[in-house]
């Protein structure tokens, strides 16, 4: 049912990757770079990629070039709790945060790397939504290297919901959570932490007292200050087109992209190569520890 690739299976410093941002992050026919690049990222920092979804009945980690350009608009977002299904049918399941780390615990992946965390949506409870990512965190011994969680969500509210749930939110080099796009302006982190090796030691700590996942927010090196009122607006649009579920994020993603010009699209890509470097600097300072 899991098929791991040789090379991640061999490896000593592996980092996940998620498909949900191949399909569904991008225009069509730019995931799939974005998602080499990652790749690509995660080498530069001394680690082995492990790019993770569910295709021809199995849950795949360590997809092939090939592989990887099965993932387009058509596939399905999956979550933890879709793996099984998407698996029975047979389905091309672009994994979410929350679906990836599902696999990397069963597969013994501690390490990560994505662009931003699902968590608790503006206007809650109306829509009731909260994303599957904070309760699989919670329960995965992982650490995952983000730009803090997803612009278009409540952050405060977010950052709440991951202290009751004992995750720590460390901030790599700041001392507030990276608002995605925007570098400053988040609630306050639990800890901050000035290097790779530092993040994987207290990685190890917590999970030798029994925790379980870690969220690391990276500001971008070239934050987007001004976009705010571009997501508000695409929330709007959202709502008004009753879009709903796990269909706002693409659906807020394009938005942006074509209103800003471009501006957002170049930002996810770089801020998600920019965690995957430093996912893999980590990952690497572990596995030189142990």
């Amino acid at each position: 049912m899991i098929r791991i690739a040789d090379e991640v299976r061999e490896a000593t410093a592996v980092v996940a990757l998620e498909t949900t941002l191949i399909a569904h992050g991008f225009p069509p026919g730019e995931g799939v770079e974005v998602g080499l690049e990652s790749e690509r990222q995660v080498r530069a920092g001394g680690a082995t990629p492990a790019t993770i979804g569910v295709l021809d009945g199995e849950i795949v980690v360590g997809l092939t070039e090939d592989e990887l350009a099965r993932f387009d608009a058509s596939a399905r977002k999956i979550g933890p709790r879709d793996l099984a299904v998407a698996v029975e049918q047979r389905a091309v399941g672009a994994t979410t945060v929350g679906g990836t780390l599902a696999v990397a615990r069963a597969a013994g992946i501690s390490f990560m790397a994505t662009g931003g965390l699902g968590g608790v949506h503006r206007g809650f409870p109306d829509p009731p939504d909260v994303s599957a990512d904070l309760g699989q965190l919670a329960k995965t011994p992982a650490l995952v290297v983000s730009a803090g969680v997803k612009s278009l969500l409540d952050v405060p509210a977010t950052a709440e919901l991951l202290e009751t749930l004992g995750v720590p939110v460390l901030g790599f080099r700041t001392d507030t959570m990276p608002l995605f796009y925007a570098a400053a302006g988040g609630p306050p982190v639990s800890a901050r932490v000035e290097s790779a090796e530092e993040a994987a030691r207290v990685a190890r700590t917590h999970w030798q007292i029994g925790g379980g996942g870690l969220l690391l927010g990276r500001p971008p090196d070239e934050p987007l200050d001004d976009i705010e009122p571009l997501i508000e607006a695409a929330l709007r649009a959202a709502h008004d087109e009753d879009v709903h579920g796990q269909a706002v994020t693409p659906f807020v993603l394009s938005y942006l992209h074509r209103e800003s010009g471009g501006r957002t699209q170049r930002a996810n890509k770089d801020l998600v190569a920019q965690n995957a470097r430093l996912a893999g600097e980590i990952a690497t300072s572990s596995s030189a520890r142990s």
